[in-house]
Formats: C-alpha cells, sequence, structure tokens
C-alpha cells in the first residue's frame, strides 16, 4: 500500500519537473514603508465607501514646470528616469533621482 501512495504522489509531482527552473528567479524590492509623506506629514485615513485605484504615468519633458496643485487622497509612485524637483508653498523641497520612490504630499499646495 506504501509503495502505491509513494508512486502516485511521484506521479503527481513528475508535471513539475517539466516546469523547472531556467536558473532566473523573481525578486521583491520594497522601496517605500511609511505612514508619512516626503514632507513627515502623517498620511490621512483611507476614504470611506468603495475602494477605486488609478495608476497612471506621467510624462514630464525636460525643463517643464507643472503648475501649482494638491492632492486630496494618498499617492505613491517611483521615478522611472531624469530627475525631479517637488517643491511645497513652504519651500520644502524634494529632489528625485531615477528610482526613487515618493509619497506625495496630501492637502498640500506644490509644484
Amino acid at each position: 500500500m506504501k509503495v502505491i501512495f509513494l508512486g502516485i504522489c511521484f506521479a503527481l509531482l513528475l508535471p513539475c519537473a517539466a516546469m523547472a527552473d531556467d536558473g532566473a528567479s523573481s525578486s521583491v524590492n520594497v522601496l517605500a514603508r511609511t505612514v508619512s509623506s516626503w514632507d513627515g506629514a502623517a498620511l490621512p485615513a483611507y476614504p470611506a465607501g468603495r475602494p477605486e485605484i488609478t495608476v497612471l504615468r506621467i510624462s514630464i519633458p525636460p525643463g517643464v514646470k507643472l503648475p501649482r496643485h494638491e492632492h486630496p487622497v494618498i499617492n505613491a509612485g517611483v521615478l522611472l528616469s531624469g530627475e525631479l524637483t517637488v517643491v511645497t508653498d513652504d519651500a520644502r523641497t524634494l529632489r528625485l533621482k531615477a528610482g526613487d520612490p515618493i509619497v506625495e504630499v496630501v492637502n498640500t499646495w506644490h509644484y
């Protein structure tokens, strides 16, 4: 009986051998884990109601200054290329380079 059970286990595992690792492996890197935005302010509670997620890819040509704006909810991102400087109305400044994460300020005017 034990031999039959082991035979069945072997037969069930055999297809897994066909999916053998080619030497490549995946990885996960945590870029940011925080309870505050980049300026040190505490992040607000998530809004009540049905959750909604929007994923954006924003392209900013070199030398272009974004208009002054604010975010009513938590936003985060990663700068894919180039450099970016974010400035709040009270002159707090964040300089990012490619690969840097950002947890945006919430309800704070900036450009």
